[in-house]
């Protein structure tokens, strides 16, 4: 039996991709978005046209990850319509590029709240029914860059998504016990076939960000030709929806999926950071939750 899902931050991008996926793999999806009558509009057009044409069961819902009343709005009528909630995939997010001084606190705080704070408003959405079913599964999107090798000029970004992986990893030990499962899905950098960097924020200080055109004189622009310049011909991000329809599909769902074509090393640092947090757990006495 196909399962219940939800995808945040499901207008496009990855989000996009795997409701797609994971519908035509004979799930009920659910894609989260903003907006759905106003700005993404056409985005939920073409999702129930898809869904016709491939007979597949995918919704859009009104979800802003921002707003607490808007997740459990979310979450509340899928449970309604379907009965149950089986999956919650951590998608939705934003990215922003520019030097770290000149990007003000309160796009730091702006940036965590759509990346890490927006997971919470959703887990506590959700995370009641999954622990009530003692079944359910928790897809994160994360990214390389938390122990991979990272450009500069992405530092808030990078530091996001940091946090939200540490909260991913938390939480897979604090929800093993009531049978729900955690994975983590690592994209390395996609530098085509996303909005990731076309539509990315830019820092509100703009004289302060052109102080540094002396020293480093287009680096961001370096840095995007260098890194679709790393990324192979036949990188796809089709790979990463591909990971989700996978991992929410095994009977026993790996902790942790690399999806990098241009192999920045996160996938090494991580094996190690993970094999040694299991080894501590060990010895506070905790092994059931590695």
């Amino acid at each position: 039996m196909g399962k219940v899902i939800v995808v945040t931050g499901a207008s496009s991008g990855f989000g996009a991709l795997a409701v797609r996926r994971l519908a035509l793999a004979g799930n009920t999806v659910y894609a989260g978005m903003r907006e759905t009558l106003g700005r993404n509009a056409t985005a939920v057009a073409d999702l129930k046209a898809f869904g016709v044409e491939n007979k597949a069961d995918v919704h859009a819902v009104e979800l802003d990850v921002q707003s607490q009343e808007s997740a459990d709005a979310a979450i509340g009528s899928i449970v309604l319509e379907q009965g149950r909630l089986d999956v919650v995939v951590h998608n939705a997010g934003h990215m922003v590029t520019g030097p770290a001084e000149a990007f003000t606190p309160e796009q730091y705080a702006n940036l965590y709240d759509v990346n890490v704070l927006g997971t919470q408003r959703v887990n506590r959405a959700a995370l009641p029914h999954l622990r009530g079913q003692r079944s359910g599964h928790v897809v994160w999107v994360g990214s390389s860059s938390t122990r991979g090798g990272t450009p500069p000029y992405l530092a808030p970004y990078f530091a996001a998504k940091a946090a939200m992986d540490a909260v991913a990893v938390s939480y897979r030990a604090e929800l093993l016990r009531f049978g729900i499962e955690t994975t983590i899905v690592v994209p390395g950098a996609f530098t085509h076939g996303t909005n990731h960097f076309t539509h990315s924020g830019a820092p509100a200080d703009t004289s302060r960000a052109s102080e540094y055109e002396e020293l480093y004189p287009g680096l961001m622009d370096q840095v995007g030709r260098r890194l679709a310049e790393l990324e192979p011909s036949w990188a796809d991000v089709g790979a990463v929806a591909d990971a989700i329809v996978d991992v929410v599909g095994a009977a026993k769902p790996p902790f942790r999926v690399h999806v990098d074509p241009s192999s920045d090393g996160a996938e090494v640092v991580n094996a190690v950071a993970d094999r040694v947090r299991g080894e501590f757990l060990r010895r506070v006495e905790l092994a059931d939750l590695i």
